[in-house]
């Protein structure tokens, strides 16, 4: 890391002034290491009480993949988003490629995301992702995100 490089830290309020998200869509608790322009690590701490869980296999509750991978972008917004240019910018979805889901995410589980700028190029970002549960991974993808407009 070089000297020019802030390391930043989000805590809840920090992750809803990055994000326009609200409940019931914040997937993240908390951003613990993140560098704009590089990469970016946070968690979301998974309880029962997840209104997703409620209908999703409520007798074996899984956490559903698409809101697996919505968690990973809220934390990938961390690789672009605290960056002067990105300042005000709305992150939309352009594409998902090569997901694999190797671990299902139950109540209890801490799910750990680090997330990768691949490249940006114009208006389209892409990042890797990974999600783990106890230091196995359990999901990743190609994230691909067209930047829009304002908040």
């Amino acid at each position: 890391m070089t000297t020019e490089e802030q390391v930043l830290q989000f805590d809840i309020k920090g992750i809803m002034d990055l994000i326009p998200h609200r409940y019931p869509f914040i997937l993240v608790d908390r951003i613990t290491e993140c560098v704009p322009g590089k990469y970016c690590k946070g968690y979301k701490n998974l309880t029962v009480n997840e209104a997703f869980f409620t209908g999703h296999f409520p007798n074996n509750p899984v956490m559903p993949g698409v809101l697996q991978l919505e968690a990973m972008a809220q934390v990938s917004a961390g690789c672009l988003v605290p960056l002067p240019q990105y300042k005000d910018k709305l992150f939309l979805y352009a594409g998902i490629d090569g997901v694999r889901f190797r671990k299902q995410i139950i109540p209890g589980d801490k799910f750990e995301i680090e997330s990768e700028l691949i490249k940006v190029k114009g208006p389209i970002a892409k990042v890797h992702a990974k999600g783990f549960v106890d230091g196995h991974l359990a999901v990743e993808a190609d994230l691909m995100f067209s930047i829009v407009g304002n908040k």
